[in-house]
């Protein structure tokens, strides 16, 4: 009688029939787990893995350049773009069209993600970097709502639409970009260069916006000061293309791409390689990931806009700090995450990601109130120490989540499925971050809403961040494994190698 796989996968738990029949399951596990070849293995070029990781860390800096302006900004904007009144109703408009944008990110995750899984991530993180710098260029050329009235903030949505379309494409794309470069050990640490990008961005953002508004005053940028950044973005914009443009396909996507096409001259096999990336295997075959990943990404990004975006316009409505004071204290919070962001990266590499991702989700749940309660005294030195605590709670997340995302899905779908992913979570709770908070107060009166938000968040978090599997010094899935030297590789077909028997 013809034993199959799956009987010997039974009789495994057998000892009696490993012992009569130690030749077919030695055969049977040697087939089900193949020893490595050297060619199998990917020997990265460090001089290209810098290359891409400058490339995707580039574009991610700009688009959240391009957010934080926005954000920093909001207060103007309102101004600008929205009938006189009350200001608060202005604010809330002004947050509402800044959420708007993360209503059509899901829809840019799902055309962007499978077209990366499909012709490649350069073509696409190429496309989307063009569409992200004519969205902000854009922004930057709109009259205002007293020169043209109802068609500025109906330009203004459209153009939001525009950058968060794009923006679909961006994070799932740029992460899984650096994650299939960057070996295998060293993962962590190259992944971190992606944060650093948001927050020098967000460090840029801030900057131009406290140097303009020192300079012109309120006055001065509700006139035209408030145009100077978007239109910055342009030729940024262009930078970042041209490296993207000089860049070669990630190596994970070039060995899925000679399987596929050696594959699809079999019948059988091209049915499945025309399937690759398509949303309904995505949503069909792998739900439970995509369910972890937006419950990551939700707690991580409620956690990340309400310190990065919403600070400045909380410390300036509700504790009445100046504009330019609130922003400048939010500078130096994030020029030291800034400066310990790699060394946390480096650091998951070592001890893992679920250490680090929950010391950052247990750091929002405990200290989010008492950080809060410390910013409320309002001296310079509580509000900078309660900005501090968030902040070294979100270099855990920051530093190691773009490195935990990509490994969560196979190469196959990668792209596709954490843009669906990251895109779903970001429009349901990341961009309403803002709003939901000014909300919140306005609806309670209480000033601790932004703490009680991102405690719930954080409790989430830590629920997600218990069922994530361990990534760290492993293959991504669907790829195979990837190392710095050639002596590497060698060590590692070595250690597979059946010992000798005398």
């Amino acid at each position: 009688m013809a034993v199959s796989d799956s009987d010997l996968v039974e009789a495994d738990t057998d000892p009696g029939a490993v012992r009569r029949h130690r030749t077919l399951f030695r055969a049977v596990k040697r087939r089900r787990n193949p020893p490595l070849r050297r060619t199998d293995i990917t020997v990265t070029d460090e001089a290209a893995v810098k290359r891409a990781v400058k490339a995707a860390s580039l574009g991610n800096a700009m688009e959240w350049f391009d957010f934080g302006i926005y954000s920093y900004l909001a207060v103007t904007l309102g101004h600008v773009f929205f009938p006189s009144g009350n200001d608060t109703v202005q604010l809330l408009s002004s947050f509402a069209t800044f959420a708007v944008s993360f209503l059509v990110r899901p829809i840019g995750g799902m055309v962007f993600g499978p077209m990366g899984d499909k012709i490649g991530r350069k073509k696409v993180l190429a496309f989307t970097m063009i569409l992200m710098a004519i969205g902000t260029f854009a922004i930057g050329l709109i009259p205002s709502y007293a020169t043209i009235g109802f068609w500025a903030p109906v330009l203004l949505i459209f153009f939001r639409l525009v950058q968060g379309f794009s923006t679909g494409g961006e994070y799932g794309g740029a992460s899984t970009f650096i994650a299939e470069y960057a070996p295998d050990k060293r993962r962590g640490f190259f992944g971190s260069f992606l944060e650093l990008g948001t927050l020098a961005g967000y460090v840029g953002a801030a900057g131009l916006v406290t140097i303009l508004t020192s300079a012109l005053g309120t006055s001065g940028m509700e006139s035209w000061g408030w145009r100077v950044p978007f239109l910055v973005a342009g030729p940024i914009g262009l930078v970042g293309l041209y490296l993207r443009l000089k860049l070669d396909e990630t190596p994970a996507f070039q060995k899925l791409e000679d399987e596929s096409m050696h594959r699809a001259s079999e019948a059988a096999s091209s049915v499945e390689t025309t399937a690759t990336g398509d949303l309904k295997k995505i949503f069909r075959e792998y739900w439970p990931t995509l369910i972890l990943c937006i419950c990551l990404v939700g707690a991580y990004n409620i956690t990340d806009y309400m310190l990065l975006s919403y600070m400045p316009t909380y410390l300036s409505d509700e504790m009445g700090y100046s504009e330019t004071h609130g922003l400048l204290i939010l500078i130096a919070t994030m020029v030291v995450l800034m400066l310990v962001i790699n060394q946390v990266g480096r650091l998951s590499d070592r001890v893992g990601r679920k250490p680090l991702l929950m010391a950052g989700m247990l750091g929002f749940l405990v200290l989010s109130l008492p950080s809060f309660l410390l910013v409320r005294q309002g001296s310079l030195v509580a509000v900078a120490g309660g900005m501090l605590m968030l902040g070294l709670s979100l270099v855990c997340l920051l530093g190691t989540m773009s490195a935990t995302l990509p490994a969560l899905f196979p190469t196959q779908v990668r792209y596709g499925s954490l843009s669906v992913g990251y895109n779903l979570s970001a429009s349901l709770f990341g961009g309403t971050t803002p709003l939901v908070i000014t909300a919140l107060i306005s609806a309670t009166g209480s000033d601790l809403m932004p703490a009680y938000y991102a405690m719930g968040a954080a409790l989430v978090g830590v629920i997600a961040v218990a069922f994530t599997k361990e990534t760290a010094r492993q293959p991504l899935a669907g790829s195979p494994p990837s190392v710095a030297t050639a002596r590497e590789a060698a060590e590692m077909v070595e250690s597979q190698a059946p010992a000798p028997k005398f």
